[in-house]
């Protein structure tokens, strides 16, 4: 296993940063070990739902999750406001960074993950192949 740090900035996306990462580092299987950091717009799909939720406000990363390859990843967040309400969904594009994101990846040896649509849920679901 190999393990990536990095940081990003205010006004990054935080899904297209991670995945631009995780496509120029060409990891073909990784995880998200931890995440920290704040946002200043979330956008989120919520358990059960089909369209996005927007929320323009400050939230603090409390936990970043997921999956990770070049041709595709899945990450849920948990963020919490300014009064400690949680929050957590399917993270989508469009989250921006208010202060920081620092990041810490693992590329998972041995491994490559991809997605294909699977009939029975309707999503792009993961595939575990051994190389």
């Amino acid at each position: 296993m190999k393990i990536h740090a990095f940081r990003l900035s205010p006004g990054q996306d935080l899904k297209a940063e991670i995945q631009r990462f995780v496509s120029e580092k060409r990891i073909k299987a990784g995880a998200v070990i931890t995440c920290v950091g704040s946002l200043r717009f979330a956008c989120l799909r919520m358990a059960g739902e089909s369209s996005p939720h927007t929320f323009e406000q400050k939230f603090e990363i409390v936990s970043l999750v997921g999956t990770l390859s070049a041709t595709g990843s899945h990450l849920h967040i948990s963020l919490s406001d300014n009064e400690g309400n949680m929050l957590g969904g399917h993270l989508l594009g469009g989250c921006q960074i208010n202060t920081t994101a620092e990041i810490v990846i693992a590329e998972i040896d041995n491994y490559s993950f991809s997605r294909e649509m699977d009939d029975n849920t309707g999503y792009k679901e993961l595939v575990i192949s051994p190389m």
